[in-house]
């Protein structure tokens, strides 16, 4: 197994995918936004097929735990748009190393500017399929692909809130996996370190339950995003010194 991953990078991966876990449970999404960059600094490798992986993960345990709450509501249509923006998304990942984490700095940057600001956004067919575009691209890269749909759903109540995302995140992920496996971007390495990580992802969800009732959604929301621009500012200035180095 320490041939696959050192000991060390496990558990800093493992830590940080336990409080994207966590985040995505309470919220709604989180895992990708709080992991990718932080990841990416750690190992490269990690990003983006296992934290594509652990995403479908946590999306299936939230789903189960809110089904009561699931209503599609044009769904389908945000889920139209995801291929395209895959597509594009596929094609982005071939920039070089460096290139790539100023990608995902940006997209992580831009993923926290969303979840601040107030949009009000008409939930429409168009609307639906360009989220869904924009959740591709961003999702395919960096497996951030919650905040455009976050931002479209925002008014639905917190519990339907998240079931809405979970399924969502559910066909997406399946989606870009299946574009990256076609593209020769998924190897058996990645399906054995999203195995490894996959007891984070756990711990996280079942640390959630507990925590649900106890904690305050806003604060927890603020924190999370504070944390997130602080680590795609870490992972800017590392790729940006790659660059120049």
């Amino acid at each position: 197994m320490w041939s696959l991953i050192d000991p060390v990078t496990l558990l800093l991966a493992s830590l940080i995918i336990v409080i994207g876990a966590v985040t995505q449970s309470l919220l709604g999404f989180g895992l990708a936004v709080v992991s990718t960059p932080l990841l990416y600094i750690v190992d490269p490798e990690l990003v983006p097929v296992p934290v594509i992986i652990l995403s479908f993960s946590i999306a299936l345990l939230t789903l189960l735990r809110e089904r009561g709450n699931l209503e599609l509501g044009g769904l389908q249509y945000a889920l139209a748009g995801r291929i395209p923006g895959s597509l594009l998304g596929v094609t982005l990942l071939l920039a070089p190393r460096a290139v790539l984490g100023l990608i995902i700095a940006v997209i992580v940057g831009a993923a926290v500017v969303m979840s601040l600001k107030k949009f009000s956004v008409a939930v429409t067919r168009r609307n639906l399929f360009i989220a869904g575009a924009f959740s591709g691209i961003f999702g395919t890269v960096a497996g951030i692909g919650g905040p455009p749909m976050a931002l479209l759903l925002t008014g639905r109540e917190a519990g339907k809130f998240r079931a809405a995302l979970s399924a969502f995140f559910m066909v997406s992920t399946c989606i870009s996996l299946l574009l990256l496996a076609l593209s020769g971007m998924v190897s058996w390495r990645d399906l054995l370190l999203s195995a490894l990580l996959l007891p984070a992802v756990v711990l996280g969800f079942l640390a959630s339950g507990i925590l649900l009732p106890r904690v305050d959604k806003r604060r927890t929301r603020l924190l999370t995003l504070a944390l997130c621009g602080a680590s795609a500012l870490l992972l800017a200035l590392k790729s940006l010194w790659a660059l120049l180095s």
